[in-house]
């Protein structure tokens, strides 16, 4: 895809409803699980305003466009969850943290199976699908990074055995995961990689190259 000034606004956006879709989703398994939390703080709506995060809604993909990055990644403002309220003391969690992956890519699996099956879309219709797919993908698998506050760091921690050493680790990480994140993307191994996995599950799903 050619980089334009055009196309790094129009991601963008795509890129905040995508993000507001992941955060809802963790909100609403929350609420599914007897948290209210969420759903009290009006977290649990499309409205851009209530999930804006300065860091990673703003500047991190403002960041990025102007870098004329690859890709463009973010997050939004997590979603306020009171764990004490969930009734699923063992699992609830764990739930919680792959909803938001999981709502990412069930969106770009739907825009994928329209590509594959919907003939003769129009030119701009095929690239609004094509960058919904790519960017879901994207949050998807960057949100599985196991590194804090990333979910994927919660979904670790759920399956590794309690015990005073991993509460350093978890401890260590939780101080400095957001220094150890900006490390892992952008100097080693940057973040050519999660593009061109997404671009293969891209391949996968809608059965012809991401262009």
């Amino acid at each position: 895809m050619e980089i334009t000034i055009l196309t790094s606004i129009f991601t963008f956006i795509i890129l905040i409803f995508s993000i507001m879709i992941h955060e809802i989703a963790h909100g609403s398994v929350a609420h599914s699980l007897g948290d209210s939390t969420a759903k009290d703080d009006d977290r649990l709506t499309l409205n851009p305003i209530k999930h804006i995060d300065p860091m990673g809604t703003i500047i991190l993909p403002l960041f990025l466009i102007i870098l004329k990055s690859q890709i463009i990644i973010g997050w939004a403002k997590p979603v306020p969850i009171n764990f004490n309220n969930i009734t699923d003391k063992r699992w609830g969690a764990l739930k919680i943290a792959l909803a938001g992956p999981l709502a990412n890519f069930i969106l770009a699996v739907i825009f994928a199976l329209l590509i594959r099956f919907v003939p003769m879309l129009s030119p701009s219709l095929y690239y609004i699908f094509e960058v919904v797919i790519i960017y879901n993908l994207i949050l998807a698998i960057f949100n599985l990074i196991p590194i804090p506050p990333l979910d994927g760091s919660h979904i670790l921690f759920d399956f590794l055995p309690q015990g005073e050493t991993l509460s350093k680790v978890k401890s260590f990480l939780t101080t400095y995961g957001f220094f150890i994140l900006i490390f892992f993307v952008f100097i080693f191994p940057g973040i050519d990689w999660i593009f061109n996995l997404a671009e293969a599950i891209y391949y996968f799903l809608a059965g012809q190259p991401f262009v």
